[in-house]
């Protein structure tokens, strides 16, 4: 929801405001159209804003290849900084970047970059926006805003390790000045339970709802945020031959689940599960999870029906994904190197003849990380590297973009002053 929100209020600003009269400022969602409804909190929150799903463009619509192509594009991007490997080729049209996470990269002028550690990027386009001209805000980009932060920095409160000062700062400026807005907890609790709302979804839905995934030189991994407690997770019937399916599919080697819920006193709580049929990468990654410091998960196992699957508590509840993904980052690196000199002084016989599995293939969705982690991003929260421009565009005219335009300039999201692609 924050690289949505971002992205439509940004460019709902810069269309008010830029000089440029015949560009057009395209608000574009980096995942699939088919992807839209697994995030639940989003729909929501558009719906309740009035803003139709029909006017909003997403990233298997449009071709942004194309449009650099033809000297017709500049990219800003939101909630991300380092484009994946098959966008390279967009790196020439960026010339803007705001985003909540440390670079792990440097932009040299002309792009601007905007760039604090901050617990929505949301909270940065805010502040973009009011720094501006006086009235540029409408309440209903402001409502869009506000409901980001307030959820994102899970209802400003310190244990959740999220909010800064910077968070509360702006999200208080936005009640001043629109002081009919719902109150942080009213609209924390409708977003929290439209985000936390799985009912009806498939298990590998839910794991496709927050997915980010690493990939080494000898396995990949994915991390799949899961908002339901982990034993009501683990009792989904059918579940172990689901989750097997899942990774057969995608080409994943693991998966750890990485659940938040709430107890009766809406404090959060957080469990983890890892799964692989391959008992050497799960031990592994297990223990790398058990021994780590920076930071330190204090896990405790759980009961597990599954032989391909451990079960933890974890006792940091502060310890988010974006600060367990450097730590696989990490074991991947070791695995690479331990496998490699594995490989090396390994004879035939000692694996009973079978040749070790060659090195996989670079594939969608390796460059994925968190929105808040200090890897290079990823979209599903923000950067969606599972929507590639080769599978095949549908076919979306200039004239279906720009009535796309027209409806969500109904809904004063994006104004009416562009009239030509950008």
């Amino acid at each position: 929801m924050d690289s949505m929100v971002s992205a439509l209020a940004l460019a709902f600003f810069l269309a008010k405001t830029s000089a440029e009269s015949k560009a057009a400022f395209i608000p574009v969602l980096n995942i699939p159209r088919s992807d839209f409804p697994l995030r639940t909190e989003s729909t929501f929150l558009l719906r309740e804003q009035g803003i139709p799903e029909n006017s909003l463009v997403f990233r298997d619509e449009i071709d942004l290849v194309a449009l650099h192509k033809a000297g017709l594009l500049s990219l800003t991007l939101v909630d991300h900084h380092v484009l994946p490997s098959r966008d390279a080729v967009l790196e020439e049209a960026v010339v803007e970047v705001l985003d909540h996470r440390p670079l792990e990269r440097e932009r040299g002028p002309p792009c601007k970059v905007t760039a604090e550690l901050v617990g929505s990027c949301a909270t940065l386009v805010t502040e973009r926006i009011l720094q501006g001209p006086a009235q540029v805000l409408d309440r209903k980009t402001a409502a869009l805003l506000h409901g980001t932060i307030v959820l994102d920095c899970v209802n400003m409160a310190p244990e959740a390790g999220k909010v800064t000062p910077k968070d509360d700062h702006y999200a208080s400026l936005l009640e001043s000045q629109f002081p009919d807005l719902s109150s942080r907890n009213a609209i924390f609790e409708a977003l929290q339970k439209a985000k936390f709302d799985v009912s009806g979804l498939t298990t590998d839905q839910m794991l496709r709802k927050d997915l980010k995934a690493l990939s080494g030189k000898r396995a990949s991994i994915a991390i799949s945020a899961i908002y339901v407690n982990l034993p009501v997770f683990l009792d989904r019937h059918g579940l172990e031959e689901e989750l097997h399916s899942f990774c057969q599919q995608e080409g994943y080697d693991l998966l750890v689940a990485m659940t938040i819920s709430f107890n009766e006193s809406n404090e959060p709580f957080r469990q983890i599960a890892v799964y692989s049929t391959r008992t050497d990468l799960r031990e592994a990654v297990c223990q790398a999870l058990e021994r780590s410091t920076d930071p330190s998960l204090h896990l405790s196992p759980l009961e597990s029906r599954y032989s391909t699957l451990r079960a933890y508590h974890q006792g940091t509840v502060t310890a988010s994904r974006k600060k367990v993904l450097p730590i696989l980052k990490g074991f991947l690196k070791d695995w690479d190197k331990m496998e490699a000199k594995g490989a090396e002084g390994r004879r035939p016989e000692a694996d009973g003849g079978a040749p070790k599995d060659p090195p996989k293939p670079h594939r969608l969705g390796d460059d994925l990380v968190d929105d808040d982690t200090v890897l290079p991003p990823t979209p599903m929260n923000s950067l969606v590297d599972e929507c590639p421009l080769d599978r095949g565009l549908p076919k979306l005219s200039s004239e279906a973009l720009f009535e796309r335009f027209d409806r969500l300039t109904a809904t004063r999201a994006i104004p009416e002053e562009s009239s030509e692609k950008k």
